[in-house]
């Protein structure tokens, strides 16, 4: 394990343990084994190490969002939203301890908005991603050209969010015919067949 390596896994330990606000470089520093210096040496300041952690020590949906991509018109669309749909589950209830801790000091979370402007990196990333997955069914002739893929995303992902949430006050049980029906229930409203959807009787 690199130093830049051995530091990030110790902040991670310390921000898990003490949240982002209380966590101190000192700790980060003694937890990692070096010092204060050190950390300064790999990282220009306290936000952009907190910063490292979260897009490198973290889980994130980019796998699961490729293989969306990567088999658009084949498979079942409703059991691809599902799986898709636990995974989200999976990320949000990993990442949500650590981001509820930065939501909670204004100047930390700034900070982060002001590295992840530039590279256009955030919490919409999935967002547009599932929904540019819809599109392209869409495109395809898979989901009803009167559907909304943006706002079909919205809803997966906020349902799967609210799902990760409950799971820190309960035990809500296995996900997965959550999941399940969350996605059929989505599948039909993108699938059905509106006015705009049907094509006007030929003359006679």
């Amino acid at each position: 394990m690199s130093t830049r390596e051995r530091i990030l896994a110790a902040a991670e330990e310390v921000v898990l343990d003490h949240g982002f606000a209380r966590a101190t470089t000192k700790q980060i520093a003694r937890a990692a084994g070096c010092s204060e210096a050190l950390l300064y040496k790999h990282f220009d300041r306290k936000e952009e190490l907190f910063l490292a952690v979260l897009l490198e020590r973290q889980p994130h949906l980019g796998p699961a969002l490729q293989a969306l991509h990567a088999n658009a018109g084949t498979g079942d669309l409703a059991k691809t939203l599902a799986e898709f749909a636990l995974a989200a589950i999976v990320f949000y209830r990993k990442a949500l301890p650590m981001a509820g801790g930065m939501l909670a000091e204004p100047s930390l979370l700034a900070g982060f908005r002001e590295m992840l402007a530039p590279f256009g990196l955030g919490p919409h990333v999935p967002v547009d991603g599932l929904a540019g997955y819809l599109r392209e069914e869409q495109r395809l002739g898979r989901v009803a050209r009167a559907a909304d893929p943006y706002a079909a995303s919205a809803a997966l992902l906020g349902a799967c969010f609210q799902r990760a949430f409950l799971h820190l006050f309960s035990d809500l049980g296995p996900d997965e015919p959550f999941t399940t029906a969350l996605a059929r229930t989505l599948t039909n409203g993108l699938t059905s067949a509106t006015p705009a959807d049907i094509s006007p009787p030929r003359p006679e």
